[in-house]
């Protein structure tokens, strides 16, 4: 079944659909960002540090990964991966926050030219300028006759980019390390996350809000999808991976317009179409042209 062409593609959809409902969890929450950060953090990275545990078949090796500049580099776009989007989704629409993080297969591709030095191709600073030109138009007001600045999604797609960004780093390492132990340095980095959260706002103030919703998220929705999809990279391309996380962007607004009420302006829908789509012909070009390619 592992050989079948189909079954990366299933791992990563299956992923995706998890890692959906998880912007909705949060706002149901009724938690501000380092509280958000603290339960997601310390529940995520307890239940990945576990898994490790029990699947490890080389601790030691693994450990000393963990270690090494690669193994921490890792940790720390895990741990500023888990802050920053906490502290978008308590401080602006979701729908500006996740177009913002569906920028992620260009960053990885520009990261990959400056990191890797593989070369990168005009369609991708074509795809670059699109995306950044649907995000100037989502954070706009556009309600009535007047368009102005919407500071509060400028914040969220700052810090969905700022996500968008640790995220690419880390498939760019990860891609050049294959040896790093996935689970462990993840669950470190949330870990580490969520104890600076819970420092910030201290114990007393943990119980505040709907922590069920953070149960929830914590435990089921983050662990099983980003093992899912990490697993999805080992069957297929990461061309088709991006391309379904792409669902999250379309769907992730949906379940919290739905469940709470929160819907996007038209202006922010008109930016976000221009994302999706100008990212949906990248990732689409980008494997017409490696299948063109001989081996």
């Amino acid at each position: 079944m592992k050989s079948h062409p189909l079954y990366g593609i299933a791992l990563a959809g299956i992923g995706t659909l998890v890692l959906t409902p998880d912007a909705l969890l949060m706002r149901l929450s009724q938690m501000d960002g380092l509280q958000m950060t603290a339960w997601r953090g310390l529940l995520m990275g307890t239940v990945m540090i576990g898994l490790w545990a029990f699947l490890s078949r080389d601790r030691g090796a693994d450990l000393r990964h963990l270690v090494s500049g690669s193994g921490l580099a890792i940790v720390g776009c895990q741990f500023f991966n888990s802050l920053l989007f906490s502290l978008a989704i308590a401080m602006a629409p979701v729908a500006v926050v996740l177009f913002g993080l569906a920028t992620v297969p260009v960053c990885a591709a520009v990261l990959a030219w400056l990191i890797l030095g593989e070369p990168t191709r005009r369609a991708t600073w074509l795809a670059i300028a699109a995306v950044m030109c649907g995000i100037l138009i989502a954070v706009l007001g556009g309600e009535g006759e007047h368009v102005r600045l919407n500071w509060r999604a400028l914040i969220g797609a700052v810090f969905g980019l700022g996500v968008a960004i640790v995220l690419a780093t880390n498939f760019v390492v990860m891609r050049s390390r294959p040896q790093l132990p996935i689970l462990l340095v993840i669950g470190c980095g949330a870990f580490l996350a969520g104890l600076f959260g819970l420092a910030v706002t201290g114990p007393s103030q943990m119980a505040n809000g709907q922590i069920w919703a953070m149960v929830v998220t914590g435990t089921v929705v983050l662990p099983l999808s980003f093992f899912l999809m990490s697993s999805a990279s080992r069957y297929t391309h990461a061309s088709n991976v991006s391309l379904l996380l792409l669902l999250e962007t379309v769907l992730g607004p949906l379940w919290v317009w739905l469940g709470v009420g929160e819907a996007p302006t038209p202006t922010m829908l008109l930016g976000g179409a221009i994302v999706v789509t100008s990212l949906a012909l990248y990732i689409l070009l980008s494997e017409r042209t490696r299948r063109r390619k001989p081996a």
